[in-house]
């Protein structure tokens, strides 16, 4: 429960107590204090075996406890699982000040168990239409609109070293296993998997330190006599992200420190299956100093989306996501006069040339990048063209199917997990569906990971490494199959063996998306034609995932984006900032020309 002049918290005590304390936060020496005690008390209080890793009984009392405490859940006596509020203005805020309905609320769960973990709020909503108080996202615009005169006007340098404070309490192991354990409920992952999570977006962080030098301007003087031009990079305003559930800590350090950093304001909507991970990074970033309204974090699902994409007091947009949803994202956004950036689905293709690829490693790297995470990645590969013969390919196809067998499918706090479960009901669902769909069309189900139970958890939503083999294919024909036509976002490999390179490369390349491909082989030769004709916007040579760090920028392409400018590094700094150009006539003597009625000519002759 907050208030103007400080924060109240719970933390749940080993011995199941409850512990109220107050600690004013007025300034900036507190909120750090505040930051460190919280550390101070997580690590010599709580500890993993006073809790499950899952809500006990809605008996007890509090409703639920987990393993760190959440100041963002709200709890009521007659309701068995508490509200995620929304971080608005430096505190957390129930939606329900706002005259939200409960009956717009939805459902967050753990999909290990399908247990309903929290209530998300449509903060878009209101009571009724002829209420006069602002909703929740309104709120939050306002609070961002509020904090930008000041923000914008504070030295880069200065917004420079908070981010670099935020980077330095990211790096403490303890600080990113609590982040990587919320991670892991709402979104299944393994805890390994999550701290990886964490970690990349955590060189995000570590990139916007520097952001002064990419924000540098052009300046060229004495174009005529007196007159010279100076270009700047200035930030836009409010900006808003809309992050996916597959990177619950990733995409938001993505999107909200680049954009801080510039100068903007931030609006910040995770999605409402993993929202968690996201109230804690806008939490920390408050405790290091951060002033109120800087970053917001609302919650919602559609409503609230379009909230942000129409409301006028919004300058940019970010999203990654499904196709469906960001062309919308996309389509609104720029009627609406915003910038998009939008990451959509992929369908990566890995090309193998049997022939001179080390085979062992191959293989191991093929494993993990298509069934790591569930295959719940963006850049997960999901299909491999085996270049050479048939006869040899199927060797190669039963070593994959060997491998794959190795992975362990389970909850992804268990130690020695490596598959943890997918999303939701209907995105297992949909996977199975299009297995069978694709088995019916003639496809070889060389490995079905449908129905697998995981002792315990047999509620989850599991789906074991899956392989299925189109055999040979013709370059020169579509492929149809639907296992190699949809993204399925599950642990779904698809491989067909091609005779040529060049063959794997038309393949490829006649594929709509083009987020990311790689291509294994120890021939320089075949890897430089490779890296020359793909049209797919990453490339990996001997890597299976080419994600570029944040020096460089995140640069999928064709069906794979929408807008045309990419994540991060420069071409981000470019997203979030605006080109200023001031044009200046000093001259040292009075009675200059300074400008008449025709069209001013500079060094006609």
């Amino acid at each position: 429960q907050n208030s103007d002049n400080g924060v109240e918290f719970f933390l749940c005590l080993s011995n199941y107590s409850l512990t109220r304390n107050h600690i004013n936060i007025n300034s900036i020496t507190n909120q750090m204090m505040l930051a460190t005690r919280l550390r101070s008390i997580r690590s010599n209080h709580i500890t993993a075996a006073a809790f499950s890793t899952q809500p006990i009984d809605s008996n007890d009392s509090p409703p639920h406890r987990f393993k760190y405490d959440a100041p963002w859940l709200h709890y009521y006596t007659n309701h068995k699982h508490p509200d995620v509020m929304n971080f608005i203005n430096g505190s957390f805020q129930h939606p329900n000040d706002a005259n939200m309905k409960f009956s717009d609320n939805i459902e967050c769960s753990d999909p290990s168990t399908n247990k309903v973990l929290s209530y998300i709020p449509e903060s878009s909503s209101k009571q009724d239409d002829a209420s006069t108080t602002p909703s929740s996202l309104e709120q939050a615009i306002a609070a961002a609109k509020g904090a930008y005169p000041s923000w914008s006007s504070t030295p880069v340098q200065t917004r420079q070293r908070l981010l670099l404070e935020y980077a330095h309490f990211l790096h403490k192991k303890e600080v990113r296993e609590e982040i990587a354990y919320w991670i892991t409920l709402e979104n299944g992952k393994t805890m390994a998997d999550a701290m990886g999570d964490v970690w990349r977006g955590l060189e995000v962080v570590e990139a916007a330190t520097r952001v002064g030098n990419d924000m540098m301007g052009d300046s060229l003087q004495n174009l005529s006599s007196g007159l010279d031009t100076i270009s700047y990079r200035v930030p836009l305003g409010v900006c808003a992200g809309i992050a996916p559930f597959n990177f619950p800590a990733m995409i938001p350090l993505w999107m909200a420190p680049l954009s801080l950093a510039t100068g903007n304001t931030y609006v910040l909507k995770p999605s409402e299956k993993t929202p968690s991970a996201s109230m804690l990074l806008a939490s920390y970033l408050n405790d290091l100093g951060l002033p109120p309204g800087v970053l917001n974090v609302v919650n919602g699902s559609r409503d609230t989306v379009d909230g942000l994409l129409t409301h006028p007091d919004i300058k940019a947009i970010s999203f990654v996501g499904s196709n469906s949803a960001g062309e919308h994202i996309h389509d609104v956004g720029s009627k609406n006069g915003k910038r998009v950036q939008a990451n959509l689905g992929a369908k990566n293709h890995a090309t193998i040339l049997m022939d001179d690829a080390d085979r062992a490693s191959t293989i191991k790297a093929i494993v993990g990048a298509a069934f790591g995470a569930a295959g719940q990645r963006c850049m997960a590969l999901s299909v491999v063209i085996l270049v050479g013969d048939l006869s040899v390919s199927q060797g190669w196809v039963d070593e994959v199917v060997e491998e794959a067998k190795k992975l362990k499918v389970g909850n992804g706090f268990q130690e020695g997990v490596d598959v943890g479960p997918l999303i939701s009901k209907e995105a297992i669902e949909r996977a199975e569906g299009i297995i069978q769909s694709s088995i019916d069309e003639g496809a070889i189900c060389r490995l079905d990971g449908r129905g697998v139970v995981v002792d315990g958890f047999e509620d989850g939503h599991f789906l074991g490494p899956t392989l299925i083999d189109l055999n040979c294919v013709n370059s020169n024909e579509p492929i149809t199959n639907p296992a190699y036509m949809e993204e399925i976002f599950a642990p779904v490999l698809t491989i067909l063996t091609v005779p040529t390179l060049d063959d794997a490369i038309k393949i490829t390349n006649n594929n709509p998306y083009g987020n990311g491909c790689a291509l294994f082989t120890s021939s320089g030769a075949a890897a430089r034609k490779y890296q020359f004709e793909i049209e797919a916007g990453q490339v990996g040579i001997n890597v299976p995932i080419p994600v570029p760090l944040p020096f460089f920028s995140f640069t999928g392409n064709k069906a794979s984006i929408r807008g045309d400018v990419n994540f991060y590094g420069k071409s981000g700094v470019n997203f979030f900032t605006q080109l200023k150009t001031v044009t200046s006539n000093w001259q040292y003597q009075k009675g200059a020309d300074l400008g008449g009625v025709t069209m001013p000519v500079v060094g006609e002759k």
